[in-house]
């Protein structure tokens, strides 16, 4: 399985004025595979307590098999290991060698096989829908497997080198085995950067190099990292992290501070050296300087990326033309509303809100989206801000996800220079927080998903979800309507822009000035920004795709299901049905959305 993934972080990218999300998962081997469509069948089911008592069994200790292989994974993924058995697990960030990618892909087979001995309709809806998921997973994995030197473990974003510290920063201490174990992490990263060394080598021996922006880019995040590594926030957090863990004594605390620092100067701050080191030496290796489709099965790749990181089942070119149909309709609606009212725009660009802080605004959008979504059980959050020295690489906003047994405790991080006063600080908590990814996430999990599913990477559905949200936002900041509804479509269409630039640039094989041609035709004519955004899209494959190909899926179902002739139709019991269901393919989703509309109702 994915047995290199880390947590999942959501983050918003800075970059023009798009607001998208990326989920973190980093794996040798994370899921890129051809996406058949699926017919599902709707069997009568005939549960038998054998069969459901046996599945749980078999899920269960797939799910302790798999989260126990990265100890990053298994702490954010549950807080308490022996609820669900797991007493005793090796410390450790993974392993990227071949051998180990063999052993995960040996696995995956054996889970498939043991999936598909189960009588389906033996098994519960629930039963049913794990097993649905399960399939899907388990063959996107291994339709791709030979292709992971294609995989890019590098990047501006979702590499390991920007997520990991992030999630070291966030690492929770419940207790003394927690501070244990974070230290003998951290004691274990240069050797973890040292496999990702050797992988990058291997991909530019094989002709698979990144380009040199994209390396040089690494390069200088590496070294942005460790520029002040005396006074390093991994050192301050640390140190507040064990200053409020009680059970210690004051000269444990004092010894677990000297160690922390110890270690981060004579393994992660190396690691990061050596990192940065080895990619100036590889400066030059990369044979292409555009998209995926220059690769020799490069444009094969993309259609597995695109299906994994969306969870649809269409052909790119299909992908493509609901994409370009949805901009034509939105600047169309665009153009009837500014011909009504010639102000609009004027209106819209001044559009300012009154400054508050971020616990305000969250709490305003928890309350002022009842009418629409279902109320969320109790939770609290932190928003913190994100440290300078990665600010610039990392993203401005992004939430970190809870474990599932015990979310009551969420955190956000957001650029302390945000303007609170400007719009897009409101979309940006409605898509961090209320109704986005804490909402969603912790609104899944109340719903009582099996934990298996827990450390499946859906990202089309997270991702869609959340700019879903974060486009009906707009109508949530006290905005008169229509300055709402222009600000939303212009997001929705300047997200399409750059949608359809990512389909241009790794599939249909866009150079930078076919990418000038395309985004000039829009009237944006700044060469310095869109090569920005054509160099973006050229190390992050189909990032943006996942937040607009999400939005238009989840759009799509709740028309198709108004349109169903369900008694009593309303959104709010579309979105608590499509959130109970939880992160999936959006055939799967559109396959139990019936009945789990149904049973809300």
């Amino acid at each position: 399985m994915n047995q290199n993934r880390y947590s999942k972080i959501f983050t918003k990218k800075k970059v023009a004025s798009s607001a998208v999300c990326v989920v973190l998962a980093v794996s040798l081997f994370a899921g890129c595979a051809h996406f058949e469509s699926i017919e599902y069948s709707q069997e009568i089911s005939e549960e038998n307590p054998q069969t459901v008592e046996a599945f749980d069994q078999f899920i269960n200790d797939i799910f302790e098999t798999e989260v126990t292989e990265n100890t990053i994974n298994l702490h954010f993924t549950i807080s308490d290991p022996e609820k669900y058995g797991i007493t005793d697990y090796p410390v450790t960030l993974g392993d990227l060698s071949i051998d180990a990618m063999a052993d995960s892909n040996a696995r995956l087979e054996n889970y498939l096989s043991g999936l598909n001995s189960f009588s389906y309709t033996e098994l519960t809806l629930n039963q049913q829908l794990t097993y649905d998921i399960l399939e899907n997973y388990f063959q996107l994995q291994l339709d791709m497997a030979d292709m992971y030197l294609y995989d890019e473990l590098l990047r501006p974003s979702t590499g390991v080198q920007a997520q990991l510290p992030i999630l070291y920063e966030e690492y929770s201490f419940n207790s003394k085995k927690d501070v244990e174990d974070y230290l003998k992490l951290l004691a274990l990263t240069d050797e973890y950067f040292d496999q990702i060394i050797s992988f990058e080598k291997e991909k530019a021996d094989a002709g698979l190099f990144m380009s040199d922006f994209a390396c040089q880019n690494i390069i200088d995040q590496c070294n942005a990292f460790i520029a002040d590594s005396d006074n390093h926030y991994l050192i301050e957090t640390f140190n507040t992290r064990i200053d409020k863990l009680t059970g210690l004594t004051q000269s444990e605390k004092d010894h677990y501070r000297l160690q922390n620092e110890k270690i981060l100067h004579e393994h992660i701050f190396p690691a990061y050296e050596n990192l940065a080191a080895a990619l100036t030496d590889l400066l030059g290796s990369g044979t292409n300087e555009n998209g995926l489709c220059y690769f020799p099965e490069g444009k094969q790749y993309y259609e597995y990326l695109l299906a994994y990181n969306t969870g649809t089942s269409e052909s790119v070119k299909t992908l493509e033309n609901m994409i370009s149909n949805e901009r034509v309709k939105v600047l169309q609606e665009s153009s009837d509303l500014t011909t009504e009212n010639p102000e609009l725009w004027e209106l819209a660009s001044e559009a300012t809100l009154t400054p508050t802080d971020s616990a305000t605004t969250l709490n305003h959008l928890k309350e002022v989206m009842l009418d629409d979504f279902p109320a969320p059980p109790e939770t609290s959050y932190t928003v913190n801000y994100i440290d300078d020295c990665v600010a610039d690489y990392l993203a401005p906003a992004f939430y970190v996800i809870a474990p599932i047994d015990d979310y009551s405790h969420n955190s956000i991080y957001i650029n302390e220079t945000t303007d609170t006063t400007n719009i897009s600080y409101f979309t940006t908590l409605a898509h961090e927080g209320f109704p986005g990814h804490l909402y969603q996430t912790v609104m899944t999990y109340e719903s009582g998903i099996e934990p298996v599913r827990s450390i499946l990477n859906y990202s089309g559905f997270v991702e869609g979800w959340a700019t879903y949200v974060e486009f009906q936002s707009y109508h949530y900041a006290g905005l008169d309507d229509d300055v709402a509804t222009i600000l939303e479509l212009n997001q929705d269409a300047t997200l399409s822009l750059y949608a359809s630039t990512d389909i241009g640039i790794h599939y249909e094989g866009w150079t930078l000035e076919d990418t000038k041609k395309f985004w000039n035709n829009y009237g944006i004519t700044n060469d310095d920004a869109i090569e920005s955004i054509f160099e973006l899209i050229v190390e992050e494959p189909t990032h943006y795709l996942k937040y607009y190909i999400g939005f238009l899926k989840f759009e799509e179902l709740k028309k198709e299901t108004s349109l169903k002739n369900i008694k009593n139709y309303n959104d709010k019991s579309f979105h608590q049905a499509v959130l109970s269901i939880g992160p999936a393919p959006f055939d799967i989703v559109d396959k139990y959305l019936p009945a789990y509309y149904e049973y809300i109702e």
